[in-house]
């Protein structure tokens, strides 16, 4: 009876020392990411830093939240914000009810139906035409269009119109980005299992991008909440509150902020630069809570692993 011999496996190489060179490229381009992080985030963190130190002074009382300025003159001390935030929020939720479905309609059509298609191509043009226009031209399209030829009012609501004209491509480019990640494997299951496209898009497709889409359109609606020109344009400045967003003037914080600089000097502990730096922290807060609530639902909703 013979016996095979087993040889033992070959000796892996050694392990090859990292050259000189490798290091210091390495230790290069590590700088290099570092310098370029620090240099986005140093100014915005010196940004945050200054909003908050400046407006704290006003924020903490409970009339800054609960009053208006209608009965505070304008060099005196009290009153609140309350009418621009209303006014801001009202004009921002408009806007995003118009701009949302509108962007995503738009964004599913490119990803899943359009493709290559000329009104696709032509879509896309148009997006990005879109995403280039400037606020103010926005706004004056708006008052062309809703004010002089169609006799309508100044009101928040024209307001929210041309805030639909910023806030559209950025959704739509947010949320085709998002829906391209999803795997063509979901999409081929389904289809394989016999479920029609549009049930594929919305108990597939959709809920596996929804928290990348979220997120998009809470960019998109925190930049448009910080808009000043439409507001300029399309609205006149109110110190009470307004509830009506259809009819009469209309605060926003953007607004105050721009009334309070042209009424007030801003000179370091008066009561313009308080009320101005108040009303911009007040802003960053605001927009950091909707942001917050917008991931906790995007959590609350998106698909569970098992």
């Amino acid at each position: 009876m013979s016996v095979t011999s087993l040889e033992a496996p070959a000796s892996t190489p050694a392990f090859q020392q990292v050259s000189p060179a490798r290091k210091i490229k390495n230790g290069l381009a590590t700088t290099l990411v570092w310098l370029s992080f620090l240099i986005a985030v140093v100014p915005l963190v010196w940004v945050l830093y200054t909003v908050v130190v400046n407006g704290i002074k006003r924020i903490p009382y409970s009339n800054w939240w609960t009053e208006d300025f209608g009965d505070v003159l304008s060099d005196e001390v009290g009153g609140g914000v309350l009418h621009a935030i209303i006014g801001s929020l009202l004009q921002g939720l408009v806007c995003a009810i118009i701009a949302v479905p509108i962007g995503m309609l738009v964004a599913i059509y490119l990803v899943e139906y359009g493709r290559n298609g000329r009104l696709a191509k032509a879509t896309t043009f148009m997006v990005d035409i879109l995403s280039g226009v400037p606020s103010i031209v926005a706004a004056l399209f708006i008052y062309a269009l809703w004010i002089t030829t169609l006799g309508m009012p100044r009101s928040g609501f024209a307001v929210s119109l041309s805030l639909v004209l910023l806030m559209i491509p950025v959704v739509v480019r947010s949320s085709e980005e998002m829906l391209r990640i999803v795997p063509d494997d979901l999409r081929e299951a389904s289809y394989a299992l016999g479920v029609p496209k549009w049930k594929t898009i919305m108990k597939i497709v959709l809920p596996t991008a929804l928290s990348g889409i979220v997120g998009g359109v809470m960019m998109a609606l925190a930049r448009v909440m910080g808009e000043t020109a439409p507001l300029l344009v399309l609205v006149g400045y109110s110190a009470y509150t307004n509830w009506d967003i259809f009819h009469g003037e209309q605060a926003a914080l953007p607004l105050l902020m721009n009334n309070e600089r042209v009424s007030n000097p801003m000179d370091p502990g008066s009561v313009g630069f308080d009320r101005i730096w108040g009303a911009a922290l007040t802003l960053v807060l605001i927009i950091a809570l909707i942001n917050l609530l917008a991931t906790v639902f995007a959590r609350l909703v998106a698909p569970k692993k098992k």
